[in-house]
């Protein structure tokens, strides 16, 4: 038993069934928090010490780090039970999947900056600020989220029983169409 079915299990009755319901989102966002955690974690280590002059390289590195600790745990942990595709077809749809993410990620923030020109000298620094935080960390964030959750199960880790069963079920159509 893991510390989130600890948690679940101590969770009111209609809070509980939702969990148990969506327990790959539960373990998705936990990973989600972590990776945040790391790539902020090490993009500040970085930039405040070794690479003060360059804090492009310093979110690089940090990106590509949270990335690959992204993988691992959501291969290992969120999606555990799904999959059946090779490793490196796996991880490679992950990372084609993740990319998109970073477009959604930064397309609130492009239009937000851009098309909108909530830019200075256009608008104050705070309203800027504002407005960075609500389209890049809030808009940009929920938009990646939601379609790297929704391709990561339809794509990268599928359920591959679910496979199985549409299949029998088309055989099984096939063949009764066939009797009639």
């Amino acid at each position: 038993m893991s510390f989130v079915d600890d948690v679940v299990n101590v969770l009111p009755q209609p809070l509980r069934e939702i969990a148990y319901r969506h327990h790959e989102l539960i373990k998705f966002a936990i990973v989600g928090a972590t990776t945040f955690v790391i790539d902020s974690g090490i993009f500040y280590a970085l930039k405040w010490t070794v690479l003060d002059t360059k804090p492009v390289t310093a979110k690089i590195i940090s990106g590509v780090i949270a990335v690959i600790a992204s993988y691992i745990l959501n291969r290992e942990w969120s999606f555990k039970n799904r999959g059946g595709r090779e490793r490196h077809h796996e991880a490679l749809l992950f990372f084609g999947v993740s990319g998109v993410g970073v477009v959604l990620a930064f397309l609130p923030l492009w239009v937000s900056s851009y098309v909108f020109d909530l830019r200075q000298p256009d608008v104050s620094f705070t309203v800027e600020n504002i407005a960075d935080f609500i389209s890049a960390f809030i808009i940009g964030n929920l938009l990646q989220m939601a379609f790297r959750f929704w391709a990561m199960r339809r794509w990268v880790f599928p359920d591959e029983m679910q496979e199985i069963v549409d299949e029998f079920e088309d055989l099984l159509e096939e063949e009764q169409l066939g009797h009639s």
